[in-house]
């Protein structure tokens, strides 16, 4: 069964996009992440879909036999908080989390209000792992 995810790289500029984000403390944040993960990661990133910025790829089979591809790690800047995805894919992921700082989790991603309330290095292990993580390594 492959269904195709509704979230899908597109062409879209990953810098207009974190540069247009709202409020003032949301975009200072996405450019410290989009920096962080860049240098982690090695990769410009890409957009998926409108909102959200993805590093690296991979192809995923769920427990339902629901298959597709998804980034290895990204974010989006949201209005209320900063979404990080891949961070607690893998178990060191999850092991490492807990050190992070303060954070809430969602079904598949970590919500940050504010970068300075994380342990940048954390944050940095933790986007390395989920990232070697997904593509494998």
């Amino acid at each position: 069964m492959v269904n195709e995810n509704k979230t899908q790289p597109t062409a879209a500029d990953v810098d207009a996009f974190v540069a247009a984000a709202e409020p003032t403390a949301r975009r200072e944040d996405g450019e410290r992440l989009l920096a962080l993960m860049r240098d982690v990661t090695g990769e410009s990133g890409k957009m998926w879909g409108p909102s959200i910025v993805g590093f690296g790829e991979y192809h995923y089979v769920g427990t339902s036999g629901r298959q597709g591809d998804w980034m290895a790690v990204g974010f989006s800047p949201r209005k209320a908080q900063m979404s990080i995805y891949g961070l607690k894919d893998s178990p060191q992921g999850a092991e490492l989390l807990p050190r992070l700082g303060t954070y809430t989790e969602g079904a598949g991603c970590v919500y940050v209000k504010r970068l300075e309330n994380v342990d940048e290095q954390v944050l940095r292990d933790l986007v390395a792992t989920a990232y070697a993580y997904h593509q494998g390594s």
